[in-house]
């Protein structure tokens, strides 16, 4: 449960303009998709799909650090680690567990040629959208284990592109969809006001010590 007092007392912190940015960009926010990146060997580009999540509507993140375990890279995050939800996995299994356990299906990114066009993609169902390493693609367990596949079609040459280019070409056009559309893919409730109270936090200069003052004076009312 949120501590509606404490927000309200967070938010008297804020500026009005602050507020109302926080509360623009959860409207559009979604979890109906979610993005999985797997054993990204170049971490700038799981960066660059993190920053393609934010700009675009997506709250979470799943990354997949079987092989390579490596940190964010800020500068070309650009704070988008501040706003995105970032959960982290250390196998596939876990993570295809979790995710289906939250009703998603599981969606692989690949360019083979039965793979269904993203124009086509059904965005009705919850899917969780997974997106491989630039050198080898996404793995075999994982090609075993999807409900469904997508690709980019694409005219040229070249077979495939860039992950983090695929991932802001799929993210927008699917949450463009989804934004027309009559699904029902807000946010709840519930999760509007945690996100409230998660950005207020980070978005205050030494939140622990005015924590710290705010519970103490609670406490003391309380006495």
């Amino acid at each position: 449960m949120i501590d509606l007092d404490y927000l309200n007392f967070l938010e008297n912190i804020l500026t009005e303009n602050r507020k109302a940015k926080f509360l623009k960009v959860l409207e559009n926010r979604t979890k109906h998709f979610t993005v999985v990146v797997e054993d990204v060997f170049q971490m700038h580009n799981t960066s660059a799909v993190m920053r393609s999540c934010e700009v675009f509507g997506i709250q979470e993140l799943n990354v997949i650090e079987e092989r390579y375990g490596k940190s964010i890279d800020k500068e070309i995050a650009m704070g988008a680690q501040k706003w995105v939800d970032i959960n982290t996995f250390d196998n596939v299994s876990n993570c295809i567990e979790t995710l289906k356990n939250k009703d998603y299906q599981i969606i692989a990114t690949t360019p083979h040629e039965n793979d269904c066009l993203l124009d086509d993609f059904d965005i009705s169902k919850p899917s969780a959208l997974f997106f491989g390493t630039e050198r080898d693609g996404l793995s075999e367990e994982i090609l075993q284990k999807a409900d469904g596949f997508l690709k980019i079609p694409m005219i040229g040459f070249t077979e495939s592109l860039n992950i983090s280019v695929s991932a802001a070409i799929i993210i927008q056009n699917l949450t463009n969809r989804l934004r027309k559309s009559t699904i029902d893919w807000h946010l709840s409730e519930e999760e509007i006001l945690e996100k409230l109270m998660a950005w207020a936090r980070k978005s205050i200069k030494d939140i622990k010590r005015i924590e710290g003052r705010y519970y103490a004076d609670n406490q003391k009312h309380t006495i």
